[in-house]
């Protein structure tokens, strides 16, 4: 593999607490250095001039939807991370809901394999209990050991305490996250979006906050009993569910969680005469609970911004919107929305962005990943702050263009991502 030498770009490493102009050269899939401006020597490198470009650590997203096996006319890990490099990412955490559940090492160590042609390092998530069911724990040993980082049974919630109660006690002895959607399944029996006014006029079941919030609330009870015990929330979406985590961690215990860029970015009304792009599970939420979660992200009681990135065929969302399925696409405009939104509205730091999508993630799944320390994996990339751009859905490199942003007008723009020293994009 050639070296690499990005020359003159403005380096922000949250991780290590720089943000200056340096040079930055990768070797062998490495960092192998990151030096001031001119004093990095390195002939037989490829240079990248990077001037008036930032230079970050590739992105880590710790919630996506790469559909293999099994739902390949969706997406494929090669055009899931095919997108995710075009978003600047560079590692991914894969969900369990596969054909078959990843639920075996068998799937977890085919998932990673090299004959799927990743653009993006690909972290498997593997499932909680066999076939997501609920009934009976996985081998998390087995699993850990192929590669998995985490255990869920995403969108199928362990609602059973004692086996919620048993899957935190064994992933703990392992040192692994049990991930959690968040979900009363109980009480959004044929829900499709928020329980409200607009539900009500536009005669659709509405989804409560409490379906959420219990669930949070039971979890990190549970979480009490567990010594060394770690429960991260995916996707939260209401503010009652942010407030009980936010004192728990207050409390001292270890419990993690993710927004998604839409439920910082959209409300409820943007589910407009049933756009069926505009539906994902949790929902869209009121303006107040849009606010809180800008409001965790601020304040540092989120940890990440994940994309849930969820790929759907054109002919699943053009039906009824309570037939439809949940998901949107969002590995190519999470960095635009965070940057439009977070930095720009918000005033957050840029550093502070960017832990949010790389260092802070990769910390919370325990991924050594997210940071351009010397010896680090050479995951870089590379964008221009100042490019205000329109996202495009016909010109994505996912499979499915199931979005919402269509036609956004964002604000900053990838030109280089790099991952394990590999250029996996370029504009």
């Amino acid at each position: 593999m050639k070296a690499l030498l990005i020359r003159g770009g403005r380096v922000v490493d949250p991780a290590s607490g720089l943000d200056a102009k340096r040079d930055v050269l990768l070797r062998e899939g490495k960092v192998a250095a990151v030096e001031n401006p001119g004093q990095i020597r390195a002939a037989d490198a490829e240079v990248c001039d990077a001037k008036g470009l930032v230079v970050a650590p590739g992105l880590v997203d710790i919630h996506v939807h790469l559909r293999e096996p099994g739902q390949g006319y969706k997406e494929t890990i090669a055009t899931g991370t095919a997108a995710a490099a075009a978003g600047g990412f560079t590692s991914v955490c894969a969900m369990p809901n596969t054909v078959p559940v990843n639920d075996a090492p068998e799937t977890t160590r085919w998932m990673q394999a090299f004959e799927r042609k990743a653009s993006a390092h690909v972290f498997p998530i593997a499932a909680a209990t066999r076939g997501s069911m609920g009934e009976a724990l996985t081998d998390y040993a087995a699993l850990k050991e192929a590669g998995a980082v985490a255990v869920t049974d995403d969108g199928k919630p362990i609602l059973d305490d004692a086996m919620m109660l048993e899957a935190l006690r064994s992933a703990a002895v392992l040192d692994l996250p049990v991930i959690q959607h968040a979900e009363d399944t109980r009480l959004t029996g044929g829900c499709s979006m928020n329980a409200g006014a607009l539900a009500f006029r536009l005669g659709l079941r509405g989804m409560s906050v409490e379906a959420e919030s219990n669930l949070v609330e039971r979890d990190l009870e549970l979480l009490k009993q567990v010594k060394n015990g770690h429960l991260h929330v995916a996707h939260l979406s209401t503010r009652k569910a942010l407030d009980a985590v936010r004192a728990a961690r207050r409390a001292g215990l270890h419990v993690t969680c993710e927004v998604t860029p839409h439920h910082f970015a959209l409300t409820e009304e943007r589910v407009g005469l049933y756009d069926t792009n505009a539906k994902m599970n949790p929902p869209l939420r009121a303006e107040s609970d849009r606010a809180a979660m800008v409001e965790g992200l601020l304040d540092g009681t989120v940890d990440a911004v994940a994309t849930d990135h969820a790929p759907h065929a054109a002919h699943e969302k053009e039906q009824e919107f309570d037939r439809a399925p949940n998901g949107i696409t969002g590995l190519e405009t999470a960095l635009g929305l965070a940057i439009s939104i977070l930095h720009i509205r918000h005033k957050v730091p840029l550093a502070g962005v960017l832990a949010l999508l790389s260092s802070r993630p990769a910390q919370a799944m325990g991924l050594k990943r997210g940071t351009l320390a010397p010896g680090a994996a050479g995951d870089v990339v590379a964008f221009d702050p100042a490019d205000k751009w329109v996202f495009r859905a016909a010109e994505s490199r996912s499979k499915s263009k199931n979005t919402p942003f269509d036609g956004w007008e964002l604000q900053g723009r990838v030109r280089l991502t790099v991952s394990e020293g590999r250029v996996v994009f370029r504009r």
